[in-house]
């Protein structure tokens, strides 16, 4: 059985592809029922659980269908026991952001936990840098 890291690298290179296809179920499906997200778009106070997580995705899907891009750059991993942490670098826009600013980097954050056997992200929180 792969270690711990390769299982959530795994869970979460899974979990990029499926946003790249407009996959929504496959992007919900290591997600923990009582997710909390903080997104980059309000509300502020953040979404709680698998049905608000569910309904942000259609949005997204259509702008990303216009040529956007969803890649990860960088991905680093803290694995325990039963709870870990990752940090990830996206080039996260459509091609006319990217080329105006090439530097540009989506930033998500993954707050993981062990049930069953099986990695769950219980966390995330995407944002961009504010100039």
């Amino acid at each position: 059985m792969p270690d711990d890291e390769t299982q959530i690298r795994t869970l979460i290179d899974r979990w990029a592809d499926a946003v790249r296809r407009g996959d929504l179920e496959t992007v919900l499906a290591g997600h923990a029922d009582d997710l909390v997200l903080y997104y980059v778009p309000p509300p502020h106070a953040g979404l709680r659980g698998l049905a608000a997580y569910r309904a942000l995705w259609p949005p997204f899907f259509a702008w990303q269908a216009q040529g956007a891009r969803f890649d990860i750059d960088t991905l680093d991993v803290t694995a325990g026991h039963d709870v870990a942490y990752a940090h990830a670098l996206l080039r996260c826009g459509t091609p006319e952001e990217l080329a105006e600013n090439p530097t540009l980097r989506l930033r998500l954050t993954f707050g993981l936990r062990k049930e069953g056997g099986r990695w769950l992200i219980a966390h995330e929180h995407h944002s961009f840098p504010h100039e």
